[in-house]
């Protein structure tokens, strides 16, 4: 049996797991090992993934043999879980969720994002505190607080979703902790969604419950798994972003100078930063459904491909010096969001959460400093690259 190397599951503070360079150089679609026998071909380069995540032959649904899930065993597909489908059921639940995520819609979200960063700051820096764990004080409610006020979920049961997601995000959690999780989230929503039903507000359940369930475009478990996905996922990546966004700026001080002088900067940043920190460092995972080329490689019918967004958006043949963090690099094209029919929904949230919460820190607090070192800091060791805490100063 043919060895191959193991996909990466650690990697830097704010950096690629060092491999990916190598192996886009010399053998940029190869084999890896993620567990088990299972060796699904690694994509690297950025015209690469382009192609796979643009292509229908590769598909997204897991229930298919092949498809390079994260473990050997996880939870089957919840109803609703639209980004593990291809189309048509992808696009049917997809475009429920259009209306809400539209840029015009999140830009009207944009003031209870900057009210939501004002009242977290005001608590931080609240009795003369200098001092806080800037992941439990702003990284983590500020998304969490954001999704829930768009789903119209009660933010004072944010530890309870938050434990759930945790522990259906971690490589550590098995299939009975994962769906011991996903059965509490989706119990929980799911007597939600029923009470939206009958006590409509003007929140995305309420829409769900009256809009699509009502008249049998899509069902209740479907309206459940939907809902499940945005709270897990809408507050899970930018959680993440954020803190490794502030000790980026914070270890390259001409950059987060350029900004404080330029303010307009700061949306071309956010773009960069996420090119540059690319948190989703698992990859996109899909499996041919014929046989396709690329790039002079065969992928055969049934063989999984993991498409890893860390090196695309490192790649030399499209970002110069892709290594150097430059906010006045213009970083678009970047794969941090995906790209074809599966790319986030949830872009526009996420954009407007940092591109409106960075700069409302660094302005609040302009001596703002780490206290421990880097080398210090718990990652999150899960699907999305983070950290557990960062204690911060100012």
């Amino acid at each position: 049996m043919t060895t191959h190397p193991s996909l990466p599951t650690l990697r830097p503070l704010l950096d690629p797991s060092p491999e990916y360079a190598k192996w886009r150089t010399e053998e940029p679609i190869r084999r890896v090992t993620i567990w088990g026998d299972n060796s699904p071909w690694l994509v690297t380069r950025h015209e690469d993934a382009r192609a796979v995540l643009a292509d229908p032959r590769f598909s997204a649904d897991a229930t298919r043999d092949g498809f390079p899930g994260f473990r050997p065993q996880s939870p089957p597909r919840a109803p609703g879980q639209f980004f593990m489908m291809d189309p048509p059921d992808h696009t049917r639940l997809r475009r429920v969720l259009i209306p809400d995520f539209t840029f015009r819609r999140i830009e009207q979200l944009r003031p209870a994002i900057a009210r939501i960063c004002g009242e977290l700051l005001d608590a931080m820096t609240a009795d003369g505190a200098t001092t806080a764990d800037l992941v439990e004080a702003y990284a983590l409610p500020l998304p969490s607080l954001a999704i829930c006020e768009l789903l119209g979920v009660p933010y004072e049961d944010h530890d309870f979703f938050q434990r759930q997601a945790r522990a259906f995000s971690s490589l550590s959690s098995g299939p009975d902790e994962m769906m011991a999780a996903r059965k509490a989230l989706h119990a929980y929503l799911g007597e939600l969604l029923d009470r939206r039903g009958r006590e409509p507000a003007d929140d995305l359940l309420s829409r769900l419950a009256r809009d699509r369930v009502a008249t049998g475009e899509i069902s209740a478990p479907e309206a459940v798994g939907i809902a499940s996905l945005l709270l897990v996922a809408g507050h899970e990546t930018t959680a993440n972003m954020f803190p490794l966004a502030v000790v980026a700026m914070l270890r390259h001080p001409p950059q987060l100078a350029a900004l404080r002088a330029d303010p307009a900067l700061w949306p071309g940043a956010v773009e960069e930063l996420l090119r540059h920190l690319t948190v989703a460092h698992s990859g996109l995972r899909r499996v041919a459904t014929e046989d396709v080329e690329v790039a002079g490689v065969r992928i055969r019918a049934g063989e999984g491909v993991v498409v890893a967004l860390q090196a695309a958006n490192r790649d030399p043949s499209v970002f110069a010096d892709p290594d150097t963090l430059d906010v006045r690099r213009g970083a678009s094209g970047h794969l941090a969001f995906g790209h074809g029919l599966h790319q986030c929904v949830g872009q526009s949230l996420a954009r407007a959460e940092l591109q409106v919460g960075l700069p409302a820190l660094f302005d609040r607090l302009p001596g703002l400093r780490l206290t421990a070192p880097p080398e210090d800091f718990a990652l999150t060791m899960a699907t999305v690259h983070g950290v557990r805490s960062l204690p911060v100063g100012w």
